[in-house]
């Protein structure tokens, strides 16, 4: 069944189709979690609050072919809300991120999860949604509710700022962002 279909279904009150609905994006959601609260438990957290705030709020998704930006979004911000909720501790663990889209050794994929983490968020959320979601500059830009080419910018300048903070980590060898 394809996913239009289960969020039909969802909305309709269809709880298996919803809950296949999270399973068909739980790896995606869990990642892009971590990139946000860098800690296994709350990126835990995050996706579960999230479960929970997409499930009663699944009636005012509008078009359905949209679902995985709108489910993103919802994400975004019970990670901030998390950071806001435990902002002054110090996290116990780093976990290793599991991130499909770099194909490098462990200690490269946390040196970039760290400098995401020290991007401002305007810009983190642009990278994140653009290179780790895959969506294209108009999409980003309706799930931030951003004109277009303010995302364009974003996403320039938070290349750039990435790039900095990876080159004086000394992670980045002149490799492109």
């Amino acid at each position: 069944m394809n996913e239009v279909k289960l969020v039909k279904k969802a909305k309709k009150g269809d709880k298996k189709a919803f809950e296949t609905l999270l399973v068909l994006h739980k790896n995606q959601l869990y990642r892009t979690a971590f990139l946000y609260v860098q800690s296994r438990e709350d990126a835990l957290d995050v996706v579960q609050d999230t479960a929970f705030k997409s499930y009663l709020a699944i009636g005012t998704l509008k078009e359905e072919k949209y679902f995985l930006t709108w489910l993103t979004k919802i994400l975004i911000r019970c990670a901030y809300d998390s950071l806001k909720k435990r902002k002054g501790e110090v996290a116990l663990e780093k976990v290793t991120p599991i991130l499909s889209k770099v194909d490098k050794s462990s200690d490269e994929v946390i040196d970039l999860a760290n400098a995401l983490n020290e991007l401002k968020d305007h810009y983190r959320d642009v990278i994140v949604l653009f290179h780790y979601h895959d969506l294209s500059i108009k999409e980003v830009a309706n799930v931030l509710k951003l004109p277009e080419n303010t995302v364009k910018t974003y996403l320039h300048r938070g290349r750039k700022q990435l790039k900095t903070i990876l080159e004086e980590a000394g992670s980045y060898e002149g490799k492109t962002l």
